[in-house]
């Protein structure tokens, strides 16, 4: 028989583990699958992706992504968190309760390697990549997919800066980059912007913004030393495919992600770019017991702290559910306490404290 836990949580990244931390506190005794390079990306998410991170609370010098969730998984364990690091790849959410399957471990035919009464989906969104010519090379050092989260870096200070995109992301980027960058030329690869035409119009007008439409880039180019930084870019118009060299020190992705919610198609309700749909303001998803925290089901903002937030709401409603489940069983005990006598009132109720507080 499968072993059973009151709570899985599918994903490591900091909406799963502030997820675990708050549960392990409250001794429920969760297991979080962290993934084997789950959607090609390590344990830890996309954090570990990003060398400095400067915008999270409590790290005045910063500090770095991987170590963040080093930091974050720490915890996760000293609280008691359950953490198996294999992938999940195969869950059954119309069964109850909920079973998962592990991608190399388990065969169709197998038994699921863990069943359970909740289930936390913090699985993540991955930005696409363009695969240009030096992605890898600079990637972190010069290119990025979060101008909000790296844009104040150092090395883009005053420098001149790239956005790729056309969609109203592309231009709330862009002129967020204006704040810091010397100027920030912006790559259309139509010949019109599907930006919203406020954004649009406000992107077009800013005085530190060139928009280059019909263009795409080509190749990244920079120092041809160890952690060197990018420097320039390859661009050609697509219309005449004539190339030229831009000096940019910075290029920011602005063209989407893709949410890992291939696990859950077809069982929970997702939007039309793949994201888990959640009540607003809550993690429910359309299956009672399964939530949704973090970059699977937020498509706005995409942030290390909003993740940790939407986080911890998913394990303080997956605790309630678990408690409703509990009460809604007969015991010998409520059996027993139905047939007392009913109280003259007298006696005060009874309180008990929140152990996730």
């Amino acid at each position: 028989m499968a072993p059973h836990t009151k709570v899985a949580i599918i994903g490591s990244g900091p909406a799963g583990h502030t997820a675990a931390i708050y549960l392990s506190r409250a001794e429920l005794k969760p297991v979080l699958y962290e993934g084997m390079l789950a959607g090609g990306t390590a344990a830890g998410g996309q954090l570990t992706t990003t060398t400095d991170i400067e915008n999270y609370p409590g790290f005045a010098k910063g500090i770095g992504g991987s170590e963040l969730m080093d930091e974050m998984r720490a915890q996760s364990l000293r609280f008691g968190t359950e953490i198996i690091t294999e992938t999940i790849t195969r869950v059954d959410l119309k069964s109850k309760p909920f079973r998962l399957w592990r991608e190399y471990e388990d065969a169709d035919a197998d038994e699921p390697a863990h069943t359970a009464d909740a289930v936390i989906i913090a699985t993540g969104a991955n930005a696409r990549r363009l695969d240009l010519p030096g992605e890898d090379k600079y990637w972190q050092n010069g290119i990025s997919a979060c101008a909000v989260c790296d844009g104040a870096v150092p090395i883009f200070r005053n420098k001149p800066l790239v956005v790729i995109g056309g969609g109203d992301s592309a231009a709330e980027e862009a002129i967020f980059l204006t704040k810091y960058g010397s100027h920030v030329t912006v790559l259309v690869r139509k010949d019109k912007l599907r930006a919203s035409k406020t954004m649009a119009k406000r992107l077009l007008a800013n005085p530190k913004v060139t928009v280059k439409f019909n263009h795409v880039a080509v190749q990244v180019q920079g120092e041809e030393k160890a952690r060197g930084l990018m420097t320039h870019l390859r661009v050609k118009n697509t219309v005449t495919n004539a190339e030229e060299v831009l000096e940019a020190n910075g290029l920011f992705y602005a063209v989407g992600h893709d949410p890992a919610t291939a696990l859950i198609k077809g069982q929970v309700d997702t939007d039309d770019e793949g994201y888990i749909v959640t009540k607003p303001g809550t993690s429910y998803t359309s299956l009672p017991g399964v939530f949704a925290a973090g970059d699977v089901q937020d498509k706005r903002y995409r942030q290390a702290i909003t993740s940790a937030g939407s986080g911890c709401m998913a394990a303080l409603e997956a605790e309630k559910y678990l408690a409703d489940l509990e009460d809604d069983e007969p015991t010998l005990d409520k059996e027993q306490d139905a047939k007392k006598p009913e109280s003259n009132g007298d006696t005060a109720p009874e309180y008990r404290s929140n152990p996730l507080l």
